[in-house]
């Protein structure tokens, strides 16, 4: 599941990297996200012989689990280790990208609505950093909602790739191969972050 809002004022913005994972990863197998009955866009794909059923919720972030436990439901999803959200993490330096499981939700709205929904955390994450916003918390909203420079933008797009590369060594390998591998990178031209 790759997280965001839907509709073309928040297409490119900070809060839609999550979806733009997705849209990605469905290009790569020449596939494209359509229209599905569970409140999202959907896709399904094969990866290295194994299904990949790929979805970006079209509630807004704050209500993501409404479509998200429709999916499970429809994609029989029993073992929620096996559900993987992509998501936006002002926690993490522009750029990063970190694979976890389980834990904390660190703040986001959308893994809120997805826990309370699931009345779980046990999935998996595909983190991608974009930074805290220059006058701290207070400006978050704007941040996350609003359309990176060009520079950082460059950053978000390499970052999109490396966290699509991630979710297919996740559905390849494991999710503990896809954190040794991914989660001690840094971002290009990136100061060392200890994340």
């Amino acid at each position: 599941m790759g997280l965001g809002n839907p509709g073309p004022r928040y297409v490119k913005t900070r809060h839609n990297v999550g979806a733009d994972v997705v849209a990605l990863l469905a290009e790569r197998q020449g596939e494209r996200l359509r229209p599905g009955k569970e409140l999202a866009w959907t896709a399904e794909v094969k990866v290295e012989g194994k299904r990949l059923a790929l979805a970006f919720p079209q509630t807004f972030m704050n209500e993501s689990g409404r479509s998200v436990a429709r999916l499970v439901r429809r994609f029989k999803v029993d073992d929620l280790t096996r559900l993987l959200i992509v998501h936006d993490e002002l926690d993490l330096a522009l750029g990063v990208v970190r694979v976890k499981a389980g834990g904390g939700l660190a703040g986001h709205n959308g893994l809120r609505s997805i826990k309370a929904w699931l009345r779980s955390d046990e999935f998996l994450r595909v983190r991608i950093g974009i930074g805290r916003p220059p006058g701290g918390k207070e400006g978050g909203i704007d941040h996350v909602l609003s359309v990176p420079s060009r520079l950082d933008r460059r950053t978000l797009e390499m970052a999109v790739a490396t966290a699509a590369d991630a979710v297919e060594t996740v559905l390849a390998e494991g999710v503990a191969v896809a954190q040794n591998e991914f989660n001690s990178r840094q971002p290009p031209d990136a100061p060392f972050n200890s994340d």
